[in-house]
Parts: structure tokens; sequence; C-alpha cells
């Protein structure tokens, strides 16, 4: 008979089940089975623990469910340590095999004692891989197997604790972070040097690796004609300075300068080589600084003619379309527009963006009055960009060769008009494409045969097409254009129109279908860099000659537009009605049928009357008139636009730069979508700032993504970055980019 022993277990401890425990007293834990101690080792002693919860299971004395709920540690090391008892036993727990690994085939006792000397003198791992002519990857298991020491890190005393200790003490003078005083009160004391950007060694840094699209930033005009357009700032703060701010702000999806304030002011000033970044009140001060008047305006007019500069192939076919601001404010209420993507008719302001191919923006033109798409491109558009686009053909090639156009604009079908088409054309030699308001009957499938297009971001697809020429408009306003129709699987034909005779077929079905990126591009634009987001509060008139909607034509045509429905839908049952009479069998029937036709007929009569009596009262009220004649209940105001113009051009830059940066981790199991995540990760990474003042080389060591795949991406990322040898701006320090080793091996 088998006697059970009964769970006395003492109160105070922790239980693993109803027969065993734990109990720690000072550091030393003692497991007890029912009342007597079995096992007792330290508590950070791991190699024990191992050893006592593998014999616990495997003498049956608990589960493996027991002993992971009790310790909180994973179902993994729990097999792990049972493996190891079963196989080699329990001395296998307390061999040290660290040192084991004594040497190799690449890395000799001589080349670790070289390797050693490299590091204690200061050099970074990949600097010293380079040295020796080995892989990072090796280097770096030496380190993690104690065969070499990185003594860089090891006398690194910037850790991310000590800084916030070092930045919360300095809130008891000039505020959080501001540990250069001198500097400071030179500052406010009118000494306009500003403050010099100065790197110190340090870890851990938060979203560190934003500072990866630094080298994209400049290139894409970040600093271009800034200080000629924008001015210079007095104050610590110097122009630059928050011109990479807000575009750190931008990558990092801080979508307001009041976000900011969740931030730690001292470590986002690590990145930037300052002891913080300014305060929200400071930053907006600035940005005002920076945004008076027209100077915004005036450098993203510049920045444009930089990037057409820059892609002249891509300046040569431009992509326009509207994008309204829906306005949820109080302080004005501007006219309403039609809103796509709502379906409704909300108050807000529409901008029309000018775009590449690709969906990279050039600029934008805001219209708080919409005169309509049309008018807005041969007023406002085509000027600029007939300035504005390098290598367009002289007057005499143009005269030579009568099919050649000095530009191309895609749009969609709200600037469907025959009679544009032949101005731009006769005009200004603009060629201009889109798709067809009234294509008429479907063409023969036989007429359709199969290409294969290269598409702009470099896809290729395989298109059934056909093309043939078209009389578009009627009158004066007629003109032959190409008519190119795609036929699509479900065996619908998209047509499209266009005044390009000098490209082939497939070169016109790329740019038109392409049309799509420009959505995505504001779809994006909306979701992560917050294009729609009011950036003041203020409003200011417009003068008074400026032509508006006149509102009492406004009230009569809506007025118009519904009778002229009431009138369709009652005519439409009329109609139907005569067509299919009611027989005369049925007396009852028949006479609530002549009854209704009355009626109807009746309704008919008195909607035409109303109908004729709008028009004419609408010929004699102006379509338009001047702001300064609208009624004091009918004006409305100008959302004050500069700062909001000066962020736009940053949000561009930001989004150029990311573009740039996607086009690198682009391969073949990385698409355009997943490489844009993949920067996103990158940038909200920490990252270590390591520099070297002696060789003027700023490190940036990356820590590591959660996927393998993700840091052979980042890998190829930096090898492209350290080619561009960028100089971190206001210093001489090189920048390059290394990504961390898993230091947990």
């Amino acid at each position: 008979m088998t006697q059970l022993m009964l769970p006395f277990i003492s109160p105070g401890v922790t239980n693993i089940n109803h027969l065993v425990s734990v109990w720690d007293s000072e550091g030393l834990w003692t497991y007890f089975f029912g009342i007597h101690p079995i096992y007792s080792h330290k508590s950070d002693d791991q190699r024990m623990f191992r050893l006592t919860i593998a014999n616990l299971i495997e003498s049956g004395a608990c589960r493996q469910i027991e002993v992971i709920s009790a310790f909180g540690i994973s179902k993994t090391c729990v097999i792990r340590a049972q493996r190891k008892l079963r196989k080699y036993g329990s001395e296998e727990f307390f061999i040290d095999r660290r040192g084991s690994r004594t040497g190799g085939t690449v890395l000799t006792p001589a080349v670790l004692e070289r390797a050693q000397s490299l590091l204690d003198n200061g050099l970074t791992r990949k600097q010293v891989a380079e040295e020796l002519q080995v892989k990072y990857d090796t280097l770096g298991k030496a380190i993690n197997d104690g065969r070499l020491k990185d003594t860089f890190i090891s006398k690194c005393p910037n850790t991310k604790s000590e800084r916030t200790i070092i930045d919360e003490k300095a809130a008891d003078g000039l505020g959080t972070g501001c540990t250069r005083v001198v500097e400071r009160v030179f500052a406010a004391f009118g000494d306009n040097s500003g403050a010099s950007i100065e790197f110190s060694t340090c870890l851990d840094v938060p979203k560190g690796g934003v500072l990866c699209a630094l080298p994209a930033l400049v290139s894409n005009g970040l600093l271009e004609g800034a200080e000629q357009f924008l001015g210079t700032l007095k104050g610590y703060y110097k122009l630059y300075h928050i011109l990479l701010l807000l575009a750190f702000m931008a990558l990092c999806r801080i979508k307001t300068v009041e976000q900011i304030r969740g931030y730690a002011p001292g470590e986002f000033g690590k990145l930037m080589g300052l002891d913080r970044i300014p305060e929200v009140r400071c930053l907006r001060q600035k940005i005002k600084a920076m945004s008076t008047g027209n100077k915004a305006e005036k450098w993203a007019s510049r920045l444009s003619r930089y990037w057409m500069d820059a892609d002249t192939q891509a300046a040569g076919t431009l992509y326009i379309d509207g994008h309204v601001r829906v306005y949820h404010g109080e302080l004005t209420k501007p006219p309403r527009r039609y809103v796509s993507r709502e379906r409704l008719c909300l108050r807000g302001t529409t901008d029309y963006w000018v775009n590449d191919a690709t969906g990279r923006p050039f600029f934008v033109i805001e219209k708080a009055i919409d005169p309509g798409m049309l008018k807005t491109i041969e007023k406002d558009i085509v000027p600029k960009l007939l300035n504005d686009i390098p290598n367009q053909p002289s007057q005499k090639e143009l005269i030579a060769v009568p099919e050649r156009c000095r530009f191309i604009m895609v749009f969609d079908r709200e600037g469907y008009s025959p009679a544009f088409f032949k101005k731009m054309w006769d005009r200004y030699r603009i060629s201009c494409m889109t798709y067809h308001k009234h294509p008429g009957r479907d063409w023969p499938e036989e007429w359709f045969h199969e290409h294969e297009v290269m598409m702009p971001n470099g896809q290729c697809v395989t298109m059934k097409l056909a093309e043939m020429g078209s009389k578009v408009g009627s009158g004066k306003n007629a003109m032959w254009m190409r008519e190119i129709r795609k036929l699509t699987q479900s065996g619908h034909q998209t047509s499209l129109i266009s005044t390009v005779f000098e490209q082939e077929l497939t070169q016109l079905s790329a740019k038109m279908f392409s049309r799509w990126c420009q959505e995505n591009f504001f779809r994006y634009m909306m979701e992560h860099f917050a294009i729609d987001l009011l950036q003041e509060y203020g409003t200011e008139g417009f003068p008074d000659t400026e032509q508006v909607v006149n509102p009492a034509w406004r009230t009569l045509d809506k007025k118009r537009n519904s009778i002229q429905n009431k009138l369709r839908y009652r005519q439409a049952r009329f109609g139907e009605m005569a067509m299919h009479p009611q027989a005369k069998d049925n007396e009852k029937k028949y006479e609530n049928w002549i009854n209704k036709k009355a009626a109807l007929l009746e309704e008919v009569e008195q909607y035409e009357a109303e109908l004729s009596n709008i028009k004419s009262k609408i010929k004699e009220v102006s379509k338009h008139i001047t702001w300064g004649n609208l009624e004091d209940q009918d004006k409305f105001m100008h959302l004050l636009p500069n700062r909001k113009r000066l962020m736009d051009t940053v949000k561009m830059i930001a989004y150029r730069a990311e573009t740039s940066m996607a086009g690198i981790l682009k391969s073949e199991t990385i698409d355009m979508p997943a490489a844009r995540r993949l920067l996103q990760d990158l940038y909200a990474t920490e990252a270590d700032l390591l520099p070297d003042t002696e060789n003027k080389v700023l490190t940036v060591r990356v820590h590591n993504a959660s996927r393998p795949a993700a840091n052979k991406a980042f890998i190829r990322l930096f090898d492209e970055l350290n080619s561009a040898e960028l100089c971190y701006p206001g210093t001489n320090m090189k920048m390059e980019y290394v990504l961390a080793l898993n230091e947990s091996g």
C-alpha cells in the first residue's frame, strides 16, 4: 500500500504545484518537495536553475506547464534544458564553452591580437573588419564569444539612462536638456552665430534610424536655396536646424508640431548634434519667421525647377489632378466642393498637384476660389511649366517636326475638352491626354492585339490594345486625335484620346494607365504625411476684384437642377404609361390609369412652367461677381496659406526622399509598398551615434531589424548611402552607416 505525502507547504513561498514550491531568501532559492528541501541555488545562477527545473520535470514532480507558469520562462528554454540533461547529464550544465573557440581558419591568434589592438585604439567594428579583410559577421561572432572585447563600447559612458539624468538635471537651469548654457546665453544676447553641430557618443538613440534618410533629403533639395529664399534665423537655432527637424518629423510620422511634445527633446536633439530640439512655442515662431510673406512660395518654386532639372525625362510628362482639402473649422465658410472620396459636397479648398509618372510631386497650386481644372491649368500651371521645364524644343524644331510637342499633360475626365486640347496644341504645342468621355460604340475585338507595355515604375505588363484616328469635338473646336483603347478580360473597352503624335502606342498606354500613381500619392500623403492638416489658425480677405460665383445665381441654379430632375422623372413615367396603356376590359383599372396619367401630365406641365420661369431668371443674374460686391453674410475668408505652403514643401521633399530610398530597397522579393514599410520601421529604429573627430567620420550604427531578410535589405541600402560620402550639414564629418550585430547571439 502506497503512502501519499500530505502537501505541507509553508506560507510565503511560491507554489509550483500542490507538492513542489520554491522559497526566495535574500537571493537564495530553495526548492521544497512537501516540507523537505531538495535543491538550492543563488537567484542569478542560471545554470543551476536550468538543471533544477529539468530534474523536477524528469523526475515527475512537476509538469512543463507548471514550471513555465511559475517562473514565466519560455517553453523553448524548458525543452532545451530537458534535452541537455537527457543527452549529456548534469555535468553539461557547468561546462564553459565561451572560451572553447580559441581560433579558426580566419581569426587566428595573430589576427585576434591585431583585431583587439585596433579595437583598443577606438576603431569601429566595420573599420576593423575592413582593415583585417575579414567579414563583419565573423568579427562580431568573435566579440560575442568573448575572444575579442569591443572596448569602444565598454568605454562609452553616454547611455540613454545617463543622458536622461543629465537632461533632467538641466531642467533646474535653462530647461530640460539645455546643457549648452554658454551658447544659449550668447544667443540670448544677440549672437547670431547660433548653435554649433557637436556630436557625442550616444547609444540607443530613439528614432536614430531616421538619420539614414539624410543623404536622400539633401539630394532632393532640403537645403537647396533655403537661405536665399527663406532668409536666416536669429537665435540659438539656425535655418538648417529647423529644416532638418521638420523633415525628420515628417519621416517619423510626427504629423503636427504639438506632437513633438511626446518625445524627449534631448534625445531628438542628439540626432541633430544639439543638446535638445526647440520647444513647441519656439518651433512655431521659427516656422512663422520662415514663411512670412511669400518666402515659402518662392522656395517651393525654386525646388520645382531643381527637381525638373535633375530629371528632365520625368518632367516631360506631367500629371495634373485636384485634391480637396476639407475644412471643418468655424473661422470661415469656404464654398462647397464635391469630394469624390467622400461622395459628398463639403466645404474646403482645392489644391491642384503636378506630379510625374511615378507619383513624385513637383509643385501644388492652391485655389481657395476654384475656377475649375481647365482654367487653373491655363492661367496658373501652363505659364509655370513653360518657364520651368528644361530642354523644351525650340521654335525651329517645332516647325521642322510638325508632330513634336513641348511636353505632355495628363489628367482625368474632369479635364476632357476638345476645345482646350485644340487651344493648347495650336497656341503652345502642348500635348494633352485623358480618358474619352464619349467613346461611342465598341470596336471589334479582332482589332485588338497583345502588346508588352513597360510601365514607368519598371513593371512590364501585357495589354490588348487598338488604335485609330478620331475626330473629337464639333464645329471649329473639332480636331483629329489619336484614340487608343484597352480591352479588359471582362470585355470592357477603356478609351483614351491624346494629341501626342510622336510617341508609340505602348508609350502612350503606359503614360495614361499610370495615372493611378497620383491617386495613390494623395492617399499615402493623407495617411502618412497629413497634407490636409491645418497648419495655422487665421484668415485673410480676398481682393475686392476677385471673381466669385454669385450666391443668387447658385441658388437659382440649384433650384433649376432640382426641377429638371423632377421633370425628367415624371416625363419618363408618363412615357412609360403611354407606351403600355391599360386595357379597357376592366373599367375600374382603366379609370385609375386615366386618372394617374392625367395627374402626371398636370405635374409635367407645372414643372415645365416652373423650369421656364427659372431659366428666364437665371439669364437676368450674372454668374460671377466680384468679392467686394458680395453681401456680408455671403463673404468667406481665405485660410492663411504661408505655414502650410512651407510644411507642404518639406513634406514633398520627405516623400521624394523616401521614394528614392524605396527604389534602392526594391527587388524581386520586395515591391514598392513593402519597401516603404521597411523604411517606416527603419526611421523608428534606435541607433548608436559614434563620432570619430580625428578621422572626421560620424558612424550611425542602426540596431537590427526583426528579420534577417530586412537586415540584408538594409545592408544593401547602407552601401548605397555610404557611397554618397555625405557630410552632415554644418560639419565636415562624413556620414557612415552600419548595421549592428545581434548582441544576443
